[in-house]
């Protein structure tokens, strides 16, 4: 354990750390296996156990990454459309994709910021904003906005578990991964449940209008 331990606050300590936590949260943004929050958290956590790297850069930079790389997904589904490739055409990924096309025309600012928290839903949310023409000049203002507090949500994630842990950095970056990802799941979650009402609804409205036009026979001559 304290082998371990001496590892991860070398690590933290590295000048390395701040370019690795750009380059994940810039990559997560179009590609959501690349756990940036659970980077973050965990060197957050560390930072605050045994003393590392400044949090505040450490969050600028995480929140400049998430910024940029959610504008990729934004020009990839400007460019690519959200249908392209096979990956996209996966039900939970379509059905996530359709509800966020959805959302963005009746509540895209709200849609852009809530998305950032959710690793699937971010991407889902900025190629369909990219796709259905969701203008960039309000895009690139929101996805800024998202990703500071995305940053400062994280880091801040991170400060509790390290506090409560002193001189422990495995445990509280484990402690702060884990809640972090309990979070994201109860929110994705009460996002899914939103997301299949809203469908539902919409499913529902479109046969009601389907029966109001059909053609209508009369039983009298």
């Amino acid at each position: 354990m304290d082998f371990i331990n001496e590892l991860i606050i070398a690590a933290v300590a590295s000048p390395w750390l701040y370019l690795v936590m750009f380059a994940v949260a810039l990559v997560d943004g179009f590609f959501p296996p690349i756990p940036s929050e659970m980077v973050l958290v965990a060197a957050a956590a560390a930072a605050a156990s045994s003393g590392g790297p400044n949090l505040l850069v450490l969050g600028a930079v995480a929140a400049a990454g998430a910024m940029i790389g959610d504008n990729i997904a934004y020009a990839i589904g400007r460019s690519v459309g959200n249908a392209r490739f096979r990956w996209m055409r996966r039900p939970r990924v379509a059905a996530s994709l359709d509800w966020a096309q959805r959302r963005l025309q009746s509540n895209g600012t709200g849609l852009i910021l809530v998305g950032r928290f959710i690793p699937v839903g971010r991407v889902a949310v900025n190629m369909s904003a990219g796709a259905v023409g969701y203008p960039w000049r309000r895009f690139l203002p929101l996805s800024a906005v998202a990703g500071a507090t995305w940053a400062a949500y994280s880091a801040g994630l991170g400060l509790v578990a390290g506090q409560w842990l002193t001189d422990q950095p495995l445990l509280s970056a484990l402690l702060g991964t884990s809640l972090a990802l309990v979070i994201s799941v109860v929110i994705d979650q009460l996002m899914g449940i939103r997301r299949r009402q809203v469908l539902a609804r919409a499913k529902n409205d479109s046969g009601k209008d389907a029966l109001a036009n059909a053609p209508q026979y009369s039983m009298t001559k």
